[in-house]
């Protein structure tokens, strides 16, 4: 009788065991996809109706394409990746195929993704001949024991691992070249997203001022949050400089813990502040809640002088798009809200 309730007793323990492993595998109903593509002197007048169409539309459609993985049951970690290729595909942004130029003439991308699940991360800088830079980063992140590479070994490495390959005359853009040579020839550094003229007459190297890159935070039906970003950082930048966005902490991160970060901005003030995890860490040991902790950081963000915005969502399906400058590409789609696009 004892050897058949013990019988029992572990059959009963198996089945329990089994039944809540099914729950923890049982998808939610929730989930969420911000992006951003820069932020900076975004400005109505500047923004011919045609292309401000264009923009629109591919944020939507890197919505669309973030928003059937998590759909379909996909993790946040490959939802975020999709996305930012679809951005880095197009020349609307400071991103792969639309990555601004060096001081000398060259495309220099970085990129980061992490997983919130673990805490894992993968991040590439000053790659040159990476189609999608976040595929780089996505790789030394699963294929490498290490989180950070540089330069030309990181290329390599990465297209050993698959990644694709492009030419530089592939990441050529007239618009991208003309900012350059702007700058070069007013010996200027420049960020992202400023006049959409080329044509336009600048009075200030204020007015030259846009801050690029792009970026994706998701929270998938697992409960599980991820953040990438990619950019072609500054144009006429010099002395091979990397700005946040590869640095986890500063333009990326991601923790269940928290939430899920991807940052646009004057790089080195973001890098100070360790902005990305500033937020992250205000929800961990403050218990303040995501909106709180946003607006507290970027009150801190404006105190050390620095300009731009931050996406992010956390582990509860909260979100928020918040910038200090005169617009961000953004958008945002959930399971129960469509696709919704904000420029100004």
């Amino acid at each position: 009788m004892k050897y058949i309730n013990a019988i029992l007793a572990l059959f009963i323990c198996l089945s329990t065991t089994c039944v809540e492993a099914q729950k923890k595998e049982e998808l939610s109903d929730k989930y969420v996809l911000v992006i951003h593509g820069g932020a900076g002197t975004i400005v109505r007048s500047k923004m011919t109706p045609a292309l401000e169409y264009e923009y629109t539309c591919a944020l939507e459609e890197a919505l669309h394409r973030g928003q059937y993985v998590l759909d379909t049951g996909g993790l946040a970690i490959t939802a975020v990746e999709v996305a930012v290729k679809f951005m880095e595909d197009s020349p609307l942004f400071n991103a792969g195929k639309g990555s601004v130029f060096s001081h000398e003439g060259v495309n220099e991308m970085d990129a980061c993704i992490m997983n919130g699940k673990d805490l894992t991360s993968g991040a590439v800088a000053g790659v040159r001949n990476l189609k999608n830079p976040i595929e780089g980063a996505r790789l030394v992140k699963d294929s490498s024991k290490h989180v950070f590479l540089y330069g030309d070994e990181a290329q390599e490495f990465c297209l050993s691992k698959g990644a694709v390959y492009a030419d530089s005359s592939y990441f050529f853009t007239e618009f991208r070249w003309n900012q350059y040579v702007k700058a070069r020839d007013k010996g200027a550094i420049i960020l992202d997203h400023d006049t959409t003229d080329v044509n336009y007459q600048y009075k200030t190297l204020e007015e030259l001022e846009k801050f690029g890159t792009v970026g994706a935070v998701a929270l998938d039906r697992y409960g599980n949050v991820a953040a990438a970003t990619s950019t072609g950082g500054l144009t006429n930048k010099e002395f091979g400089r990397i700005g946040d966005s590869p640095i986890v902490g500063a333009g990326t991160y991601a923790s269940n813990r928290s939430c899920a970060v991807s940052c646009t901005g004057k790089g080195e003030f973001f890098i100070r502040g360790t902005v990305a995890r500033d937020i992250a860490a205000r929800m961990e040991f403050g218990d303040l809640t995501l909106t709180e902790s946003g607006e507290r950081t970027m009150k801190r963000l404006n105190k050390l002088g620095g300009s731009g915005g931050f996406i992010s969502v956390d582990k509860n399906g909260n979100f928020i798009m918040m910038f200090n400058t005169k617009g961000m590409y953004r958008g945002v789609v959930t399971n129960e809200k469509n696709a919704a696009v904000k420029i100004y």
